[in-house]
């Protein structure tokens, strides 16, 4: 018995090595992290998120000027896709944020990735109908509002309400003074496309970052 259990304890120890030797030759990919992010806190004051924002355009002295960053553009009001692209000027846009602004009713924020060219602003308001149309499955409250706000932005509504853009910190801050910007807020030169979260400053809050009433009546679709 003795040595059996030696020999099962040396298969052990031999298997051990084995699968330690096969984590050595082939490691695991570290799994990426982020914490960036663009856009106020849940519940952050909007006083101070302003004040956030505007700290992330100041240059600093020991970095290449040139060098673009990925920045969140909140307006102060909703506008036309057509209206973005000449508020972004030269700004590459990537990404346009939609919302259907109706009185106290919580209609959904649509995020919709677009290519580098002005054409692919102007058909978003089309691909952000067709994801939110997609969602009506009923006739419930939230089917409703859904149903509402895909025909809106199927009819080309002014429901632009934020956008992210990639530029040079001088090209953000002359952005940042353009009228119907509300904020302007970039980050490190050093994030990567895809890896950070985007919740704009929506043109309703006035005072702290939270959600608006949602009891308000939804219009009835012909």
């Amino acid at each position: 018995m003795g040595s059996r259990r030696w020999s099962v304890v040396l298969a052990t120890v031999v298997l051990a090595g084995v699968v330690v030797g096969l984590g050595v030759a082939n490691p695991v990919p570290a799994a990426r992290i982020s914490t960036d992010r663009l856009g106020p806190d849940s519940g952050e004051q909007v006083s101070e998120y302003l004040d956030r924002a505007h700290r992330t355009l100041e240059a600093d002295p020991d970095a290449d000027p040139e060098a673009e960053h990925w920045a969140l553009v909140s307006l102060d009001t909703p506008i036309a896709p057509t209206q973005l692209v000449e508020v972004a000027g030269d700004l590459r846009i990537a990404q346009v944020l939609f919302r259907v602004p109706l009185d106290r009713v919580q209609t959904p924020l649509e995020t919709v990735p677009v290519a580098a060219n002005p054409t692919a602003v102007l058909r978003a308001p089309t691909v952000a109908a067709a994801r939110q149309q997609a969602s009506v499955v009923g006739d419930d409250r939230q089917s409703r509002v859904m149903a509402y706000s895909a025909a809106q932005l199927a009819e080309g509504c002014a429901c632009v309400v934020a956008a992210t853009v990639r530029g040079s910190l001088e090209q953000l801050q002359n952005l940042a003074g353009r009228p119907g910007v509300r904020a302007v807020e970039a980050l490190p030169a050093d994030a990567v496309a895809g890896a950070f979260a985007v919740s704009p400053l929506l043109p309703t809050q006035t005072s702290s970052v939270l959600p608006g009433p949602d009891d308000g009546p939804v219009p009835e679709m012909g």
